[in-house]
This record gives structure tokens, C-alpha cells and sequence, in this order.
């Protein structure tokens, strides 16, 4: 099979990403026709059709999707491969590093393991410039932008039942516990209402939630977990959160453990295998363990 060039895969991601041949050969500074010949070659090469064609524009097949997920990531090792030369160019450091580093993490992950992490990284490489993605642990989630080439390094729930997109490096950061958390003062939060999240990691802890036959079936659902606090500070009701989403606890609700046999979380990065080989990512990881050890 023949290998698909470095124009061909820019080519590939653009159509992806503009939704159409059109907008894809505007954004290259390319004739809509290169475009189309180029994605027919790239198909031929590869022996599948990769984007559906209509009226509205060009969608990805779920063949093309992998495609385009790979397109980033090698297109991305392109731009690795020139940092890590440069910065070895101007140091006789090893370690000197510089560059972009592309960073996805659900909303607590972002807000409380990834600063100080990234503080120390920058510390210590002040050329890294991180670009964070706060994406929902819906679905895909961070690892989902691990895997499409979006991001270089994910901060993600692992352990859930869809499991890891194929291919990808894990490592596990904190193990979160569970705990109730109702309005403060109140003299029997079991009896409140129960307050959920359509990210709440509810289902690798199901065995335990329907064990509970205090736990009533979740009458109030929130955008996200920090509303999750709100609305229960406000006395609507009590919660089951984990640690990394009570950070963000105030007065307004008291905390309540679940004790030795309740759920917990696990919260980890999510890498490439060839991201894992760079030194910025390999720095970051470092600093991550560093902070949540």
C-alpha cells in the first residue's frame, strides 16, 4: 500500500474539519478540484471511501474518521519532531524544550489537577506554551481528542465501561472517593432529593449505587457538577460527588463520607504511544505524578 504524503493528510484533516471539499481548498489555498483529487487518491491508496459527499458538503466515514485521527496525529509529530530539534539546537541541555502542547481534561481535572501541574512544567521549560481543552466526559470525552489527534495528553476517567479508544497509553494520576453531600445543617439529607449530572461517573460504580436502598433515583439533573453544588447549597436537594468536584464546596453544604466500602474513581492521563515518546509530554506526565503523589 502506498503511503499517503504529508499534503495529502492536510488535506484529509481539512476537509474533516471545514465539512467540505469547498472550505477545505479555500483554507489550504488549493482549487476544489486538487481537493477532490487529492481525498480520491488518498482513498485509493488506502482501499476505503472516507468521506460521504452530498449537497451540504463532506462528512468523515467511520473509516475516514480513523483516518483523520491518524492524519492529525502524525501531522502533529511533524511539528514535534522540529521543536525538539530546535530546542536541542539552541542548548546543549537536553531537556530544553519549547512548543505547543495540546492538553484536554474534563472541567474539575482542568481546574484542579492541571495548574499546579502546569505551573511547575513551566517553570522548569518556560518555551512550552500549554493550550488547554476543557471538554464533557461525555462519550469520547478526553481521551476521544487523545485519539483524533486533537490534543497531545488527556486527563480522563479511567475505568469506565466503553473503555479507552484502541491504541492508547493510560496511567493512573488520584483515586477519588465518593461522598454525600447535602445542605449544611440539614437534619436527615437521605430524605432530600437526589441531584445528578449527565457526566457523573455512575456507570462503573452501578453495582454500588444499586446496592443502596437509600439512594433514590436521581429526580434533579444539572449541566455539570459545579451546579450540582450550587443548587444543593440552595437546600434542593443532596448529591453524590467525587473529591476532585468538592473542591469547590462552601459553607452552604456539609460532606459526609461513604465510608470504606464506597465508590471510588480513578483519574489518569490519556497519551499516544508516539506522543508518549516526546519530552513535553514525558515532562508533563511527570509534573502531573509529582502533584497528585
Amino acid at each position: 500500500m502506498a503511503e499517503l504524503l504529508p499534503q495529502e493528510l492536510r488535506v484529509l484533516v481539512a476537509v474533516a474539519e471545514r465539512g467540505g471539499f469547498s472550505a477545505a481548498a479555500a483554507s489550504l489555498g488549493l482549487t476544489q478540484s486538487a481537493v477532490s483529487h487529492s481525498v480520491r487518491g488518498s482513498e485509493a491508496k488506502l482501499g476505503a471511501v472516507l468521506f460521504e459527499r452530498g449537497r451540504t458538503g463532506a462528512s468523515p466515514t467511520p473509516a475516514g474518521e480513523r483516518a483523520v485521527g491518524h492524519a492529525r496525529r502524525i501531522l502533529r509529530l511533524y511539528e514535534v519532531m522540529g521543536a525538539e530539534a530546535r530546542g536541542a539546537g539552541r542548548s546543549a541541555a537536553p531537556a530544553a524544550l519549547d512548543g505547543v502542547l495540546r492538553i484536554a481534561a474534563f472541567r474539575s481535572a482542568a481546574l484542579h489537577l492541571l495548574p499546579p501541574a502546569l505551573e511547575r512544567l513551566t517553570a522548569r521549560h518556560p518555551g512550552i506554551r500549554p493550550e488547554v481543552r476543557v471538554v464533557r466526559e461525555l462519550g469520547a470525552g478526553a481521551a476521544g481528542e487523545v485519539a483524533a489527534g486533537r490534543a497531545d495528553l488527556g486527563i480522563a476517567t479511567l475505568g469506565v465501561a466503553q473503555g479507552l479508544p484502541p491504541g492508547l497509553l493510560s496511567g493512573v494520576l488520584v483515586e477519588e472517593a465518593y461522598a454525600l453531600v447535602h445542605p449544611a445543617g440539614h437534619p436527615d439529607p437521605k430524605a432530600l432529593p437526589l441531584m445528578d449530572w449527565d457526566e457523573n461517573c455512575g456507570s462503573y460504580t452501578r453495582s454500588w449505587w444499586l446496592a443502596q436502598d437509600w439512594i433514590p433515583r436521581a429526580t434533579v439533573k444539572a449541566e455539570d457538577d459545579a451546579m450540582v453544588l450550587t443548587m444543593v447549597g440552595r437546600g434542593l436537594g443532596m448529591a453524590i460527588m467525587p473529591e476532585l468536584s468538592l473542591r469547590e464546596a462552601t459553607g452552604a453544604v456539609d460532606i459526609t463520607g461513604l465510608g470504606p466500602e464506597g465508590p471510588v474513581r480513578r483519574v489518569g492521563y490519556v497519551t499516544t504511544p508516539e506522543s508518549a515518546a516526546t519530552l513535553a509530554v514525558r515532562a508533563l506526565i511527570r509534573e502531573l505524578r509529582a502533584v497528585s503523589g
